[in-house]
């Protein structure tokens, strides 16, 4: 993952059975927390316990992609980045849009509920960034398995401040002011990762020119040579 012997290696690609172990672990938890928060925001009535939840299966199913795509070429591991980075701007935009519609929607969210399982995410969020810590400069399919826990660890205290809130305001501002900072979490993580796998595509197929001018260049060298010693054969007679 790094440079060594006087020149730079490219990025992780996540060719290791440690990361793969790792990502399996990290898809399990992000499951299983949707599931849970998803049904406790439902119950507490916060919209930033549903965006967080929406953030878990949103996690769930890309990280599932990266583990498909490790190993493939440049050009489609770029692609399912961009797919994943494409998905984290539409969360966004709807966490946004349905943080508005919340503003004018009365239901005051239960401050106790959001802390405890905010607690619980945060846990699962911190266990996750750690066991991919080592892992968070690779290239934008694995960069992008980073960002989106990293978002949710912050996404988590963010939460649990919102709850503190909630409970001293007894209002839903609080709330609401959290999901639009998660929305803002999404859209910037989008970007980046967006960014990034496009100029990976665009390298992957300028390796993948260069390979075919190269397979091209040796047929070529063969045909050549085949000629030659058919002349060869020919003057010999």
């Amino acid at each position: 993952m790094s440079a060594s012997h006087g020149h730079e290696h490219a990025p992780f690609d996540g060719m290791s059975d440690t990361y793969k172990r790792r990502l399996w672990l990290v898809i399990a938890i992000n499951a299983a927390m949707f599931l849970v928060e998803m049904t406790a925001g439902q119950l507490a009535r916060s919209q930033a316990l549903q965006a967080d939840a929406l953030d878990f299966f949103a996690d769930a199913v890309t990280y599932g992609i990266s583990f498909a795509v490790i190993g493939a070429s440049l050009k489609v591991r770029s692609t399912a980045a961009a797919a994943k980075g494409i998905s984290l701007f539409l969360m966004g935009l709807w966490v946004f849009g349905s943080t508005v519609w919340r503003v004018f929607y009365d239901g005051m969210p239960e401050a106790p509920v959001m802390g405890v399982i905010g607690f619980m995410a945060l846990a699962a969020n911190v266990t996750s960034v750690l066991l991919l810590m080592n892992y968070k400069d690779g290239d934008a399919n694995v960069r992008s398995v980073w960002l989106c826990s990293r978002n949710d660890a912050i996404g988590n205290v963010i939460v649990m401040i919102a709850a503190v809130g909630v409970w001293g305001t007894a209002t839903a501002w609080p709330d609401l002011a959290v999901a639009f900072i998660m929305a803002g979490l999404f859209l910037n993580s989008s970007a980046q990762i967006l960014w990034q796998s496009w100029h990976e595509w665009k390298a992957g197929g300028a390796e993948a020119l260069a390979r075919k001018a190269e397979e091209g260049c040796t047929s070529c060298s063969a045909d050549a040579h085949r000629t030659a010693g058919s002349h060869h054969h020919d003057h010999a007679h």
